[in-house]
């Protein structure tokens, strides 16, 4: 996978991994939220019906149940409104802290009925149930009128429920003014008797008595409440601070520590490229770098080794080839100064052959500094070509010409062979050059009795020059050095027979120059064929 791809997917990644843990966490903090808000609300209506439903038990009225509300509203956060099913306003929690009061919310009232549930044995038969009823509701009567004018009086009231669920009702000091009635003085005791008898032949008993008792104690039981919780246009609970700021942070984290990766796998390889131009720049021209993968990262690693090993085998070919010049002048100069030397002592006679052997020496030296200069000039892209349209054909006429007298001294057959025109545009001057250098290298090459020969021919619009001997040939480990600076195929040739090292260096650049191609071929004990490639014109 490509570094770009890598890198989008691991952004993608955090983006994802932080988008789902944020909604992940943040639903199941809603969820538990409002799970929890429900459970508290439903714990508060208990609270807050249970209260009421206790007070009205215990009273016997809703008179001074003001307290009660604002005590609730405080411990459960609510606003409570109590009024009766007829709506009479009895206690509002926000007028009672002195302020205006808020319209009433859209959730339904609670009903609260103060009235007791009788508590009647499940084993007892129905004349004992009945007679038990009947008995509650002459308790109910008694305790609620005297529950309700002891609170009027304002004497503090202990409840405490009986076997029937009837309270019994007591007060820290009696009130002269307040006479606890007598359940069997109740002169309604036989309508309740055949009001309760009526439920002897039902199937739910229990449920027939209880809405007699009801029905029974209505005149005297304090009204039923609807108790109003909240206010229209009540925002609902938002999520807690916390929970969420510690999801932000963790997802922030992730996004902090996939950051740090990626940016430590982008350096990572960076660093070591840094590094090692550094000390590429520094001289350390052996530095490479260590490359794994395909992807762009791997492939900057890989240019820039290339990079590295080419500046490298420059340095070296530049070494090699001061080291070269050096060598090829020291000796021929060193000759030079000795026979100067001794002509200057008159150890040595000046005559004319050794004046003609050091003008010799010198013109060879003086060839290795022209060949040196050309070449320089060609690989810096300085040397002056004068193009023209030139017959192959023609020029090989040319330079066989010029060589056929050392081809001959050679004992070596030098031929030519273009049946047909082929024409390039080049610089005719430089052309000469090349195959004058590759036929005097064909003819050092080639034994007694051998042959050269010079051939041009025209394939699909390309010219094709080869000059082709049968000479002791080349091994095959030594053909890619044949254009190096300053090598020759047989080391036993000196510069008098095998030339400055210079020649196919310079051909090559030319060629170059030329865009063409020039490559060779041979096999030991057959000889060799240099080939040269141009763009024909007609």
């Amino acid at each position: 996978m490509s570094f770009r791809l890598r890198v989008l997917a691991l952004l993608a990644l955090i983006a994802l991994t932080a988008t789902g843990a944020t909604a992940w966490l943040t639903l199941r903090q809603a969820a538990s939220q409002a799970r929890d808000s429900v459970t508290a609300g439903r714990q508060d209506v208990a609270r807050i019906t249970g209260a009421l439903q206790t007070y009205g038990l215990e009273h016997g009225t809703w008179d001074g149940v003001a307290p009660t509300v604002r005590r609730l509203a405080a411990d459960t956060g609510q606003r409570i409104r109590v009024s009766t099913e007829t709506d009479v306003l009895l206690a509002d929690s926000d007028a009672l802290a002195g302020r205006t009061p808020r319209p009433a919310g859209g959730q339904p009232p609670v009903l609260v009925d103060p009235r007791p549930r009788l508590r009647l044995p499940e084993t007892s038969v129905p004349l004992a149930s009945v007679k038990r009823t009947v008995t509650a509701i002459a308790d109910y009567r008694s305790a609620v009128t005297y529950a309700a004018c002891l609170t009027r009086a304002g004497a503090r009231i202990t409840a405490r429920t009986g076997r029937t669920g009837i309270p019994r009702i007591t007060a820290d000091r009696d009130r002269a003014q307040c006479v606890r009635p007598d359940p069997g003085a109740d002169t309604r005791a036989g309508e309740d008797h055949a009001a309760v008898s009526r439920c002897s032949g039902e199937q739910r008993l229990t449920a027939c008595l209880q809405r007699v008792f009801n029905e029974r104690t209505a005149a005297l039981a304090p009204p039923r409440l609807q108790v109003g919780l909240g206010f229209r246009g009540e925002a609902p609970a938002g999520l807690a601070a916390a929970p969420t700021v510690a999801v932000a942070s963790g997802v922030a984290l992730v996004a902090v520590l996939g950051a740090l990766l990626l940016s430590r796998a982008v350096l990572r390889p960076v660093r070591a490229l840094t590094s090692a131009a550094r000390d590429l720049g520094e001289g350390e021209l052996e530095r490479r770098v260590p490359v794994s993968g395909r992807d762009e990262m791997a492939e900057l690693g890989r240019t820039f080794n290339r990079m590295a090993r080419s500046l490298q085998a420059a340095e070296e070919r530049q070494r090699r080839l001061t080291a070269d010049i050096a060598h090829e002048l020291r000796t021929p100069l060193a000759n030079l100064r000795g026979y100067l030397e001794a002509l200057r002592d008159g150890v040595v006679e000046p005559t004319p052959e050794l004046l003609d052997s050091l003008h010799e020496e010198a013109m060879l030296q003086q060839r290795i500094v022209d060949d040196l200069q050309d070449l320089a000039l060609a690989e810096a892209g300085a040397l002056t070509y004068h193009r023209a349209v030139v017959d192959l054909g023609e020029l090989l006429e040319t330079s066989r010409t010029a060589h056929l007298a050392q081809a001959e001294t050679a004992g070596v057959t030098l031929r030519t062979e273009a049946p047909r025109p082929v024409r390039v545009h080049a610089d005719a001057d430089r052309l000469r050059q090349v195959v004058g250098n590759l036929v005097g290298n064909a003819l050092r090459a080639t034994a007694p009795g051998g042959t050269v020969t010079l051939s041009a021919e025209r394939r699909d619009g390309t010219a094709v020059l080869r000059v082709r001997d049968t000479g002791t040939g080349i091994p095959a480990e030594q053909l890619p050095h044949l254009f190096d600076r300053f090598w020759r195929a047989d080391a036993a040739r000196g510069r008098t027979t095998g030339g400055s090292g210079l020649g196919l260096a310079i051909a090559r650049q030319i060629i170059t120059d030329h865009d063409g191609t020039i490559e060779a071929t041979s096999r030991p004990g057959t000889g060799t064929t240099f080939t040269v490639t141009l763009d024909a014109v007609e």
